[in-house]
């Protein structure tokens, strides 16, 4: 089953204020029937690439069978991050890239390797804010839930120490 996931993440006062995710799961069944699912959430404090792949890692955790994954961000972070393969070099150094400097967002690299290992993904970038019908209902998402109520703390970055 092939399943197109769009991602946007967005953080206001970065990288100290409040941010969420917009992510939208789209696949057609066998009848021709196209399904969609839209999946958000805000955070107290956070950064923008945090946010991005808080929203990647949602559709494939929201995933429940082994899928061919297509997913779609305005993230050169997130879509380099596999396309240039800096994660496999990333990995092989323990974690470390260029000057022996510790990768950022390690807890959520690793999630998003944990959610990712069923499935096949291809990760495609798209510029942002240039009308891509998808990407702009996922800024939507993202800004709407970080500036709503019903934020959440960003666990992962106060225990990087961050906030």
């Amino acid at each position: 089953m092939l399943v197109k996931i769009y991602t946007d993440g967005a953080a206001r006062g970065n990288p100290d204020g409040p941010g969420g995710y917009g992510t939208i799961l789209s696949y057609t069944d066998s009848k021709g029937q196209t399904h969609i699912r839209e999946l958000s959430q805000g955070y107290e404090k956070t950064t923008n690439n945090r946010m991005e792949l808080m929203a990647v890692i949602a559709g494939l955790e929201a995933l429940n069978r082994p899928c061919e994954v297509e997913i779609y961000s305005d993230s050169k972070y997130v879509v380099d991050a596999f396309n240039q393969h800096w994660i496999d070099n990333w990995i092989k150094k323990g974690w470390k890239r260029g000057k022996n400097e510790t990768v950022k967002n390690t807890d959520l690299w690793k999630r998003l390797l944990e959610a990712a290992k069923p499935h096949r993904m291809t990760f495609i970038w798209v510029k942002g804010h240039d009308g891509h019908p998808q990407n702009e209902r996922c800024d939507v998402l993202a800004t709407s839930a970080a500036d709503g109520s019903g934020r959440i703390a960003d666990e992962g970055l106060a225990r990087e120490g961050r906030l």
